[in-house]
């Protein structure tokens, strides 16, 4: 995928739409992201992957208005009344990172019943008026076990860390691993705490719960932000550390790196870009524009592996998460890939 620049010129947008766009057709339409979230590293890189791509958009007069919200807190009550709002003031289409998959579903319907489009992603709705934009989330939990299956053969236990409760990517998630748990039985799952994909409350989640695991955890599976934390707790309860699959974030992926050049430790990383939320605001003005698109898209998964450690951690802003941001042209790939 290609990254859009911080100062894009109106022709090398117009470029990026493709032929036979008119932008004339957006040009007077309003965008919202509505998120409901934003308390850890991958939401703040989503939330600045969509200012650094629709700031531009908006000065080159693709859109007239790509503006953020988020809820103060992670509630469906709260987030609801935000997507009322929304459509009260005016917006044509609505970006949403959802708090359920289900509980939204009354909100997101009143809202294409008053004509405005709704793109769901990353935490995606199941009213069949929105737009679905999501990796495989079960899939990208399959793989954790598969890779623990080629590395360590004879399984062992496992602690599994997931991430907010009740939302969509840690259900799909978790439900993939205890799937690759059951195809691999060699592996047990012994624990599981909630980590909201938070470094901190993972770190104080599995200190709260070690001391009640066998001492010979082989591995530890995640959802993204936690992979850091998971491993400070076990260095300050004096424990083996085991194979644990991180999230892509920066700390991760720089303590990775630091046990692999101190002692070859090995592992994978692997989590949903966070500028997949550009590609949302792409797809949503491809809409409004008037082109077709299928109601669900699929992304692939970002993954970095022994070999790529060290180019992905250079490409890594200190605190963030790797990442790709989305163009236009990017959205009409992947739009036609699911036309296809």
């Amino acid at each position: 995928m290609t990254r859009l620049a911080g100062t894009v010129s109106l022709l090398a947008l117009v470029a990026a739409l493709g032929a036979g766009t008119a932008l004339a057709d957006t040009k007077d339409k309003k965008i919202a992201l509505s998120n409901n979230y934003a308390g850890n590293s991958w939401r703040q890189a989503m939330l600045r992957s969509w200012d650094k791509v629709t700031k531009p958009a908006v000065e080159a007069g693709i859109v007239a208005a790509a503006d953020p919200f988020t809820t103060a807190e992670n509630q469906v009550t709260e987030q609801a009344a935000q997507i009322q709002n929304l459509v009260l003031q005016g917006y044509n289409a609505i970006v949403l990172n959802a708090a359920s998959p289900d509980a939204l579903n009354g909100a997101v319907k009143e809202a294409c019943d008053a004509g405005v489009t709704v793109v769901s992603f990353d935490g995606i709705v199941t009213e069949p008026c929105a737009w679905r934009i999501a990796v495989d989330f079960k899939q990208m939990g399959k793989d954790e076990v598969l890779y623990l299956k080629d590395k360590i053969p004879a399984g062992g236990n496992v602690l599994e860390i997931r991430g907010l409760a009740g939302v969509f990517v840690d259900d799909e998630i978790s439900k993939g691993i205890h799937e690759g748990v059951a195809e691999n039985p060699q592996f047990k799952i012994v624990g599981s705490v909630h980590g909201d994909w938070d470094q901190a409350k993972a770190q104080a989640a599995v200190a709260g719960i070690l001391p009640s695991l066998p001492d010979d955890i082989v591995a530890v599976v995640t959802q993204g932000g936690d992979g850091y934390g998971a491993a400070q707790a076990f260095k300050a309860a004096g424990r083996k550390m085991p194979t644990i699959i991180m999230g892509n974030r920066q700390d991760e992926l720089a303590w990775w790196k630091e046990q692999k050049d101190a002692n070859g430790y090995e592992t994978m990383s692997v989590s949903i870009a966070p500028g997949v939320s550009t590609l949302a605001f792409w797809v949503a003005q491809q809409i409004l524009d008037g082109k077709e698109v299928p109601k669900d898209l699929v992304v692939p998964f970002l993954r970095i592996d022994q070999g790529t450690l060290e180019k992905s951690l250079e490409t890594t802003e200190k605190g963030g998460v790797a990442n790709v941001e989305y163009s236009a042209e990017d959205a009409q790939k992947v739009v036609d890939a699911a036309k296809k």
